[in-house]
């Protein structure tokens, strides 16, 4: 498979679309701050508030590209890119690399895998059944507020991100807490200077709660309600890509809106791989797939999503019917 991938050219460069791509959304950020400084005082800023979040879940498409090596060849070159979208977002950018390596590596890995480990979530009925107090309470109905809790999934990666810095092992802390630190004022400052105490604090509100709205929304469907594995799993690289991975189908709306990500099985095989060049991509990997007998999910936006909340509604199960381990 990866013969085919480099021979159809997959795996090369884009630095002309990621030129555009990044002046895009600069573009985007930059109308966006027009309208709050030049409208002032005003309840679309709610609406500007909103296209915000938009704004900065594409930046965030852009830094994770960079943090797969996807924009230029060879890491530095990507690391000082990456450094753009860290201070824009106010990020964490070695965290969010650590952090996302660990995923790649060990997808829906309960063991492994750091997207798995949320304490107001279970993803299997061993993990449901572990839980103890109040969060067995919560997770018995976690398919409920799965998609409200999103909403706070801005503040959460901000809140990673300084406990990592923190940490006295962390790499490049003085340069990423520098960024945070100048982010926070910028955006403060910005907010503060062309709205009222109450607006602001309504703007900052609806901005940070769709950020995360947006950003889990787009990461939920990879591998939310698809097969779990633990450390003693024995599948090859490719099964235990594909096996945990679903596809969103294409559309050019879909793929715009979700970064690429909705190719995730074919990006879990080929990290690297520029985003445009994911949906060709993708008819390699699935008649590799098909020659092989190994399933390859891929569904529709909402049926994507019903099955995330199915999976996590079917896991807890155990606790709303009261039963023990």
């Amino acid at each position: 498979m990866k013969r085919l991938i480099v021979e159809a050219g997959l795996l090369d460069k884009q630095f002309a679309y990621y030129v555009f791509n990044t002046i895009l959304v600069l573009t985007l950020l930059a109308t966006s701050l027009t309208i709050l400084l030049v409208v002032g005082n005003s309840w679309l800023q709610l609406l500007n508030a909103a296209f915000l979040a938009f704004v900065f879940t594409q930046i965030g498409f852009l830094g994770h590209d960079a943090g797969h090596r996807q924009i230029f060849n060879g890491a530095p070159r990507n690391d000082s890119f990456g450094l753009l979208p860290s201070l824009l977002l106010g990020l964490s950018r070695t965290w969010w690399i650590d952090t996302h390596n660990q995923h790649h590596a060990n997808p829906n890995d309960l063991d492994l895998d750091p997207h798995t480990a949320l304490p107001i979530f279970a993803f299997s009925e061993e993990q449901a059944q572990s839980k103890r107090g109040l969060l067995r309470l919560l997770v018995a109905y976690q398919s409920l507020y799965f998609f409200p809790v999103l909403l706070l999934n801005g503040i959460g990666v901000r809140a990673a991100s300084v406990q990592y810095l923190l940490r006295a092992e962390a790499k490049h802390r003085v340069v990423e807490a520098s960024l945070i630190v100048l982010h926070a004022a910028l955006y403060l400052g910005l907010v503060l200077y062309a709205l009222s105490v109450g607006q602001a604090l309504l703007f900052i509100l609806v901005h940070q709660a769709l950020f995360g709205l947006y950003t889990g929304s787009v990461f939920a469907p990879n591998h939310k309600g698809m097969p779990t594995l633990d450390s003693d799993s024995q599948l090859d690289f490719v099964r235990r890509q594909v096996l945990t991975s679903r596809d969103v189908k294409a559309h050019p709306l879909t793929d715009f809106w979700y970064g690429g990500l909705n190719y995730q099985i074919e990006h879990h095989l080929f990290p690297s791989m520029p985003r445009n060049k994911l949906k060709k991509a993708q008819t390699i990997v699935r008649a590799f797939c098909a020659e092989r007998s190994i399933p390859y999910r891929e569904v529709g936006v909402l049926t994507s999503n019903r099955e995330v909340l199915e999976y996590l509604h079917e896991v807890s199960a155990s606790l709303r019917e009261g039963k023990k381990a």
